[in-house]
């Protein structure tokens, strides 16, 4: 089976997380940094993540706002969206991401991690959590 790529899309960082081969559980990846809307500057980087790991599929956590509407950060995801569609013809899902990075949150401040060592993960703990809420409603 293919590996699935799960996206935490912010304005600043993009945290990453992929499936194992079974398609059973998300890991964290990497959080990498970029300048939104510069979709250039990551278009080498998910190439080589795309390639390297034979991705079929990339989840993209939506933000809504909490009555349901899209808002601009989840029009900001829907653009990286189109630009992963266009550029390397892979098939995106949208997961409700609603309350994923709160949840993150409360996970790392479980496990008493620093504020400084929170910022650092928080993205790609998101991203965990987008791409496991994904595979768990997979049949």
């Amino acid at each position: 089976m293919t590996k699935v790529l799960g996206l935490d899309v912010g304005s600043k960082t993009i945290g990453i997380a992929i499936s194992d081969a079974l398609g059973w559980t998300a890991q964290g990846l990497t959080t990498i940094h970029w300048q939104e809307p510069d979709y250039k500057s990551v278009e080498d980087t998910f190439k080589q993540l795309i390639d390297e790991h034979t991705i079929e599929k990339v989840v993209i956590g939506l933000p809504k706002n909490m009555d349901g509407s899209i808002g601009f950060r989840g029009e900001a995801s829907q653009d990286f969206a189109k630009f992963i569609e266009d550029t390397f013809s892979k098939e995106v899902i949208f997961w409700d991401e609603r309350l994923t990075t709160m949840a993150a949150e409360k996970v790392l401040l479980e496990a008493d991690m620093s504020r400084a060592k929170r910022k650092k993960v928080i993205d790609k703990m998101a991203a965990v959590m987008i791409l496991q809420g994904y595979l768990d409603s997979q049949p």
